[in-house]
């Protein structure tokens, strides 16, 4: 009885190791996006997705509402994921909020866990003022994208209404809907914030952060433009390393987008110097 009671102990033991074991080695899941507009090959999606599996990539994120079908299926064949779908929403009184395809892609992506990635444009740059025109917006594409399964992430970008972190998470905690949360861009912060202490901002985006993107990127650039706040992931002198190791810190267990945006040349180049850069520190998450 006693041999028999022994062997059920450390039958569960191991299973329990084994799922600790597990939970450490998980990878975070890693993809790219904005990879087809700036690539001097010009590769179609069927290529983008052979090549994507190849560099060892999770899957890719899409732009805009068009031609999602045929990146849906590119991606199934090759067994990868399409993560995210960036689009545009206006925020200014009067005018139409979202593109009506919203509806049909929503559609499309049904039971495949998507992210929206929303741009809020049309208003000043962080004016509270429009919140509550804007949260009867979210509220509306809430309700449209709960039966699919979809979330809707409000995107930081220099120049929009919702262009910080702030601006995400006070306008998430005001639509206050389980499936609209935020996601923190590297490369957007390092533009619209100069005191480069992200730890208080992605502890408070937290409970409502559910992506982010990183890239190559100099620690400082006063010069307009993105040569310096978008590099492959081997460059610049932001010590990614440490904002890894933070996220880790604080829990952070969602997917890592890999900004591409204006990097030109030959895409396959630059995403095999990210790749390798990525093995290296993405042991700073586990």
């Amino acid at each position: 009885m006693k041999r028999k009671l022994l062997s059920a102990v450390l039958v569960v033991w191991m299973a329990g190791l084994g799922l600790a074991k597990a939970a450490e080695t998980k990878s975070t899941p890693f993809f790219p996006f904005c990879i087809d507009w700036h690539d001097a090959k010009k590769r179609s999606f069927k290529e983008q997705a052979d090549m994507l599996k190849e560099l060892g990539y999770d899957g890719v994120g899409h732009i805009w509402l068009d031609n999602v079908a045929e990146r849906i299926k590119t991606m199934d064949d090759v067994g990868l994921k399409l993560y995210q779908i960036t689009m545009n929403v206006d925020v200014t009184p009067g005018k139409p909020a979202y593109d009506p395809r919203f509806k049909d892609v929503l559609a499309l992506v049904k039971g495949r866990h998507m992210q929206f990635d929303l741009l809020l444009n049309g208003m000043k740059s962080s004016d509270p003022s429009v919140d509550p025109h804007a949260v009867e917006i979210l509220r509306e594409m809430s309700d449209l994208a709960r039966e699919s399964g979809a979330q809707l992430l409000l995107y930081p970008h220099q120049g929009s209404w919702v262009e910080r972190i702030e601006d995400s998470c006070r306008v998430a905690d005001k639509v206050d809907r389980p499936n609209v949360g935020v996601m923190f861009n590297l490369c957007h912060w390092l533009r619209v914030d100069k005191q480069r202490d992200y730890k208080p901002l992605l502890k408070q985006a937290m409970p409502r952060l559910w992506a982010i993107s990183i890239n190559g990127a100099d620690e400082l650039d006063e010069k307009p433009g993105w040569d310096h706040y978008i590099q492959p992931l081997d460059k610049g002198s932001f010590d990614m390393a440490a904002f890894l190791k933070t996220l880790k810190e604080l829990g952070y267990q969602g997917p890592i987008g890999l900004q591409c945006y204006g990097i030109g040349g030959d895409a396959r180049e630059h995403l095999q110097r990210s790749m390798t850069a990525w093995k290296k520190l993405s042991v700073n998450l586990k």
